[in-house]
C-alpha cells in the first residue's frame, strides 16, 4: 500500500495563474501536479472535494482515482476548475508511479516510442500568459506596436517587429518550428466576426517576412486563439494557404463546435490544429468523429492529467491524426507533456517557450527539458524528473494549503 498522508496546495503571487499540487505518501515519497488559470478555484476544488476523499487512498490506483475525481456531477463536462483540480492530481499520481519505481514516467506509461522529439518555440515573452489573472484573451499579453522588448528572447515583440530576424534568430538555436498569432489584435474592433481585408494583409506580414528571410527552413504556425466566426477564421486560413503554414490553431471561438470546425476543415487546404481548451477523452472522440481537426493538441493540465492525455493519444492514434502538446503555461506541465510525447506513437512535437525556459521556469523547478538542436531529450531521472525548488514555498508571497490524515 502506498497511502496518501497529505495534499499540499501552493500558489505565489507573482504567477497567480499557476497552481502546484503535493502529494504525500506514507512511503516517503512526494508527487508533483500542476495546473493553470483560476488558481484560486482550483485550490479550492482540491481542499474542498478532492483532498478529503484523497486522504487515506492508495495512491497506485491511478486509474481508479482519475475516474472518481474526473466523472462526478456538473463541472466535470468540459476543462472547469474541477477537471483543472483532477488533472493536477493525476500528473502528481503519476509522478509518484515512477519514483515509486525509479523509472521516467515515459516508462511508467508503458515505454517510450522515441528517444527524443521535435520541439518548436511559440513566440511569446517572459510572462506572456502567466504574470496576470483573467480568462480568454484578457489573461494575455497585447503588443503595441512602439513596445520595446525586455530582453532577448521577448519573441512576441520580436515577431510583429521583424519576424525575418525572429526566424534567423531560432534558426541559430537549433529551432526548426515556431508559432505566431499576428492576427489577435484586429479580432476586437469586430468581436472577431469579421477581419477587414487590410487587417489580413497586416497579419500575413510577418509569415511573409519569415519566408523571405529564411524559406522553407522553418515551420510556421498560426496561432488564432478561438478569436474568430467561422467566417473570419475561413478567410484567415485560406489566406494563410499561400504561405504554408503547417497548422492553425483553434481558429474559431467554439472549439467544442466540432460541425461547424468541421465544416471550416473542409472549407480551406490550412491544416486544423484544436484543441488545448478541451477537457476529457470524450470531447476528442467526439471531434475526431467529426473529422474536424488534422492535428491534435492537448494539455495535460486541463483535459485531465496524463490518465486521460494517454486515452487522448491513443484516439489520435486510432484516427491517425498527428498529437502535440500544449505548453504556454507552467513548468510541471511542460515536463508532463514531454513524457506523452514521447511515449505517444503519433506525437509530432513538443510546445515549449525558449524565454521562460531560460527565466522564471528556472526559478520554480528543478529539472527542465534539455534541448539539443531543438530536440526535447527524454528525461531520464524518476518520476516527471522535476520538483519545486525548496524556496518556493516559504516566499513571502507564497500560500501554502494542507490537508493531513
Amino acid at each position: 500500500m502506498s497511502k496518501l498522508c497529505c495534499v499540499r496546495t501552493i500558489r505565489i503571487a507573482e504567477r497567480p495563474n499557476l497552481v502546484w499540487v503535493e502529494l504525500e505518501t506514507d512511503e516517503g515519497l512526494t508527487g508533483l501536479g500542476e495546473s493553470f488559470r483560476g488558481a484560486e478555484a482550483v485550490e479550492a476544488v482540491i481542499h474542498e472535494q478532492a483532498a478529503p476523499w484523497l486522504l487515506g487512498r492508495d495512491s497506485r490506483r491511478i486509474e481508479a482515482i482519475s475516474r472518481h475525481l474526473t466523472t462526478p456531477y456538473v463541472g466535470f463536462g468540459a476543462a472547469s476548475a474541477e477537471l483543472r483540480a483532477a488533472s493536477a492530481v493525476d500528473i502528481a499520481l503519476w509522478d509518484l508511479a515512477g519514483k515509486r519505481h525509479g523509472i521516467p514516467v515515459h516508462e511508467a506509461l508503458g515505454g517510450a516510442a522515441r528517444s527524443e522529439i521535435r520541439s518548436y518555440n511559440t513566440c511569446a515573452g517572459y510572462a506572456y500568459n502567466s504574470g496576470n489573472k483573467g480568462g480568454g484573451a484578457a489573461g494575455r499579453r497585447d503588443v503595441a506596436g512602439d513596445e520595446a522588448a525586455v530582453g532577448p528572447y521577448d519573441d512576441q515583440v520580436a515577431f510583429m517587429r521583424d519576424a525575418g530576424a525572429l526566424a534567423e534568430s531560432l534558426l541559430a538555436e537549433g529551432f526548426t518550428a515556431m508559432k505566431i498569432w499576428p492576427f489577435d489584435g484586429y479580432a476586437a474592433s469586430t468581436g472577431g466576426q469579421m477581419i477587414a481585408l487590410a487587417d489580413l494583409k497586416a497579419g500575413l506580414e510577418p509569415f511573409r517576412k519569415v519566408r523571405a528571410a529564411v524559406g522553407d527552413r522553418m515551420e510556421l504556425m498560426a496561432e488564432l486563439h478561438s478569436l474568430w466566426s467561422a467566417s473570419a477564421a475561413e478567410r484567415i486560413c485560406r489566406a494563410l494557404e499561400d504561405v504554408g503554414v503547417f497548422w492553425a490553431e483553434d481558429p474559431i471561438g467554439k472549439m467544442n463546435d466540432f460541425g461547424a470546425l468541421a465544416d471550416l476543415r473542409r472549407r480551406t487546404r490550412t491544416p486544423i490544429c484544436g484543441s488545448e481548451t478541451l477537457g476529457g477523452a470524450v470531447s476528442y472522440r467526439q471531434m475526431l468523429e467529426a473529422q474536424a481537426v488534422d492535428i491534435v493538441m492537448l494539455d495535460l493540465a486541463w483535459c485531465g492529467g496524463l490518465t486521460e492525455g494517454r486515452k487522448i493519444a491513443a484516439l489520435a492514434e486510432a484516427y491517425a491524426r498527428p498529437l502535440a502538446p500544449h505548453d504556454c503555461t507552467g513548468p510541471v506541465t511542460l515536463m508532463a507533456g514531454l513524457h506523452l510525447a514521447l511515449h505517444a506513437p503519433t506525437a509530432i512535437f513538443q510546445e515549449v517557450v525558449r524565454a521562460t525556459l531560460a527565466t522564471w521556469y528556472r526559478d520554480l523547478v528543478t529539472g527542465l527539458p534539455v534541448i539539443r538542436q531543438g530536440m526535447a531529450q527524454a528525461p531520464t531521472a524518476p518520476g516527471l524528473g522535476t520538483s519545486l525548488l525548496p524556496g518556493v514555498a516559504s516566499r513571502k508571497d507564497a500560500v501554502v494549503r494542507e490537508a493531513r490524515g
